[in-house]
């Protein structure tokens, strides 16, 4: 047994000495517990120091800039497949046109902010369509509010967001009609808000869905994985 005149406390660290004085052990207790105060001290100030406001996000982003605002962090996705370009592109010409044929408001493609409310993330939908009686919302680098309706291009890496944090973001926010494309699951969602909450809409018997927020809009859903000719699409419209 180690006598008790053989323990001591020096600045909090336990000295452990043998009777013959040839041997001792520190347990730096002391030690260990100001390194773990000082990492977490300096987590804590890394933290302070990554937040950034909305507005600072917005002046750190340029055109070119792959990222969303949330929770005061920059998140940050990779860029776009072919496939994914290659839908988008098609349905931007194909609502553009539609659009100023029939003057009823502006889509803007991605990189594009949306803030739905002060207290919900910046968002930075593949295309959000604004109606011409809320053109108002639009700010030169973010629309201020929910857009009329958000499309969403999933991808492998975006899946669980867009169907998750996104779909409760925007059913909050008031985005009024959500579609969730997903190419690679050949996959149609289409949500339309109704006191507050997302009903889901499908396409019809003949293979069609009717957005109930663009006007007299409505597509085939086997064009989203097959996309034809702009001008063939318009021409079955009846537009051309």
């Amino acid at each position: 047994m180690m006598k008790s005149d053989n323990l001591r406390f020096i600045k909090g660290e336990v000295e452990i000495i043998s009777a013959g004085g040839e041997f001792s052990l520190m347990m730096k207790t002391t030690k260990k517990l100001g390194e773990e105060m000082e990492r977490k001290e300096i987590e804590g100030a890394k933290d302070k120091e990554e937040y950034m406001s909305y507005e600072d996000f917005l002046d750190f982003c340029d055109e070119d800039t792959l990222a969303e605002w949330v929770n005061g962090k920059i998140v940050r996705y990779s860029p776009a497949s072919y496939g994914h370009q290659d839908l988008a592109r098609w349905l931007i010409s194909l609502l553009s046109i539609y659009l100023e044929i029939k003057k009823l408001g502006v889509i803007c493609p991605a990189p594009f902010q949306m803030k739905t409310g002060r207290d919900l993330p910046g968002r930075e939908p593949d295309i959000i369509f604004v109606r011409e009686e809320n053109l108002s919302m639009l700010k030169n680098t973010y629309l201020e509010g929910p857009a009329d309706l958000v499309i969403e291009i999933v991808s492998e890496e975006s899946r669980l967001r867009d169907r998750g944090e996104k779909f409760a973001e925007y059913e909050i926010g008031g985005v009024k009609e959500y579609w969730v494309l997903d190419p690679d699951l050949k996959r149609a969602d289409f949500f339309i808000l109704k006191e507050r909450r997302y009903e889901r809409r499908v396409e019809d018997e003949h293979g069609v869905y009717h957005s109930e927020i663009i006007q007299g809009f409505w597509i085939r859903g086997e064009w989203l994985w097959n996309p034809p000719p702009v001008l063939d699409v318009l021409k079955e419209m009846e537009l051309v």
